[in-house]
């Protein structure tokens, strides 16, 4: 597979950045809720793989097919412009802003909720006859994951808030590490294989994703799951935006800009000195 070199991967991450904030607010909503509602299929198949399996391995190892898709499609998810917007601003493109960061970021999170919950919707009623049944066994275990993943951090108070954040930093390392996979090759099998790997990694860890929890937790309130809308809030989405805000920023975005786009000056050696009077 045709590999670009780290320095030429991390330019094309700020010209992606640059470029999704100067993005149409049509373009980036519709690219957004596509995005929400792939992933929500493929965590939907995942689970399904899961229950009738018994097998989480599985179900991680085929969960990466949705991101793939999305990826190649050319649609965004927030954890992807979290990573890529900001680099533009710290490059300081020409006309680049924090307003236009955060807007960035505010239409793509709209995109990707519509687009996931319209998918729980669907799946809610695939799995209960149009709510006139019991739901399935697909149905009953995502409900239980949205309790164990609300209900069950906040059992633990401070400590329960710091484990989900942490969970959400470390999903978006991996996250963001697929999407810069996707950008180190030009051929469509090397973007595939180098997505493929950190996300089969991240679901299967059950590391906290903020889009996939968007499909999962509306889903099990609308299947009749023992949380509230605030449990959801406060007990899993809002601190895991934030976690996958600082992991996949601090992680991948500024460790692969700072030492690759803006090296720090080479060591004054010894050695080096010695090279230079010769020369």
């Amino acid at each position: 597979m045709a590999y670009l070199a780290p320095a030429e991967f991390v330019s094309k991450m700020v010209d992606a950045g640059e470029s999704k904030i100067f993005m149409s607010t049509r373009d980036t909503l519709v690219r957004a809720y596509m995005a929400g509602a792939i992933l929500a299929l493929a965590a939907w198949f995942a689970v399904t793989i899961n229950v009738q399996t018994g097998q989480p391995l599985l179900g991680a190892v085929l969960f990466p097919v949705g991101f793939v898709m999305l990826y190649l499609f050319g649609f965004d998810l927030l954890t992807g412009v979290f990573v890529l917007a900001p680099l533009a601003l710290i490059d300081k493109r020409p006309g680049v802003t924090l307003q236009g960061v955060l807007r960035n970021w505010g239409l793509v999170a709209c995109g990707n909720f519509a687009g996931a919950f319209t998918v729980a919707v669907m799946m809610a009623i695939y799995v209960t006859y149009g709510f006139s049944t019991e739901p399935n066994a697909v149905g009953k275990a995502i409900g239980v994951v949205g309790e164990n993943r609300t209900l069950g951090y906040q059992k633990y108070g401070a400590s329960g808030m710091l484990t989900l954040f942490v969970r959400g930093m470390l999903c978006n390392w991996m996250v963001s590490a697929g999407v810069v996979g996707a950008m180190i090759s030009t051929h469509v099998s090397g973007k595939v294989i180098a997505m493929w790997m950190p996300i089969m990694l991240f679901f299967y860890m059950v590391f906290e994703h903020s889009i996939v929890n968007m499909f999962l937790f509306p889903s099990g309130l609308l299947l009749g799951a023992h949380f509230t809308i605030l449990d959801y809030l406060v007990w899993n989405e809002i601190p895991t935006v934030l976690g996958n805000l600082v992991g996949g920023l601090a992680f991948t975005g500024l460790t692969l800009y700072a030492t690759h786009l803006r090296t720090a000056p080479k060591r004054d050696t010894e050695g080096a000195a010695l090279l230079k009077r010769v020369a």
